[in-house]
């Protein structure tokens, strides 16, 4: 699939590591100019290192006013996408979850994307796509993941309602939902065979997903092969929905 983005502006939260930050270097070979925001420094620094052309940005996008401070580094500029991609997963029992625990994942996982989109939206050109990283938590109960899923399901919901009001400017919503992804902290929590061999049994492929799985999805997604696609989540989870 020949997929260009020569003179295309694209936005990416959450890119200092993981699906992110792959998505940056991506979209980086593929010409896309990319403004990455995240709240860590020192591996946005390294991604101004490997990419010099990509404009970095360090923000706690849990923090409304700060984001809305930091976004203006995009006044007067037409964007062509925005991913919507930093999440906060603290994976709990029911019993143990804290308010700071439930308002750390709503901050980041919901709010900050209302928060972003709503900024965004005004700069967006007529054909831009915005496309937010979902899960595949938030269409099913997964043990320990009770308000990690339900941001999700919120975030779920956003898209669609985003992408009936959007829809008509042109502008389509779309996410991906995927299982566990082997990012670097995704190996470390799942190493232990006996915490993800009963996820693994669900799944046919019996495996998880890799980073560059999810990454092709959104670049499709953005790109104008995906044209007519809109409102949809996209499950990443080698057919564990078909169990």
């Amino acid at each position: 699939m020949n997929i260009n983005f020569n003179n295309k502006t694209i936005v990416v939260t959450g890119a200092g590591q993981g699906i992110g930050n792959e998505l940056c270097k991506r979209l980086y070979q593929h010409g896309a100019k990319i403004y990455a925001f995240s709240r860590s420094k020192g591996p946005l620094d390294e991604l101004k290192k490997e990419c010099p052309n990509v404009n970095v940005c360090t923000v706690d996008l849990g923090n409304w006013n700060d984001t809305i401070e930091a976004l203006k580094v995009l006044d007067g500029i037409e964007i062509d996408g925005l991913v919507n991609n930093a999440g906060v997963a603290i994976i709990k029992p029911f019993l143990e979850l804290t308010e700071k625990d439930f308002d750390d994942q709503f901050n980041v996982n919901f709010k900050a994307v209302f928060n972003v989109t709503q900024q965004i939206v005004p700069r967006l050109k007529s054909g831009a796509s915005i496309v937010n990283v979902s899960s595949l938590a938030g269409k099913i109960g997964i043990d320990g993941h009770s308000v990690y899923s339900a941001t999700k399901a919120a975030l779920d919901s956003l898209t669609q309602s985003l992408a009936l009001e959007l829809g008509p400017r042109n502008i389509r919503v779309n996410s991906v939902n995927p299982t566990v992804i082997l990012t670097k902290m995704g190996r470390a929590n799942w190493s232990d065979p006996a915490k993800s061999e009963p996820l693994l049994k669900n799944i046919p492929l019996h495996r998880f997903g890799e980073v560059f799985e999810v990454v092709d999805a959104i670049v499709y997604f953005l790109s104008e092969r995906s044209s007519f696609v809109n409102g949809h989540a996209l499950p990443l989870e080698g057919g564990y929905l078909a169990c």
